[in-house]
């Protein structure tokens, strides 16, 4: 598939040889500068971490109320409806 792209405004064209060097050049200076984003995100995201900055969604179960129901003898279906989170929940927060 051949596909040319000509800017109206400036006389820069894609067609030819000359085109596609233009074309080739400028998506590496797009790759090099996406390479640069992800490495300063990776730098702010170290530095974050050795600051203590805790990353990911802030637990919403209290897994302490959900095991002292279970200790009661409550079902994982009651202990569920209750805490109004899902059933599979219930489980995976007494495994952990």
């Amino acid at each position: 598939m051949i596909c040319w792209l000509i800017w109206a405004t400036t006389p820069i064209s894609t067609e030819g040889t000359m085109g596609k060097m233009v074309v080739t050049i400028l998506s590496a200076v797009a790759q090099a500068e996406r390479l640069r984003i992800l490495e300063r995100t990776n730098e702010g995201r170290q530095e974050a971490k050795a600051k203590g900055v805790k990353f990911g969604r802030k637990p919403t179960v209290d897994k302490a109320k959900v095991r002292l129901l279970r200790e009661q003898g409550v079902g994982a279906t009651e202990i569920a409806k209750q805490l109004n989170i899902g059933r599979s929940t219930v489980y995976k927060a007494l495994t952990d």
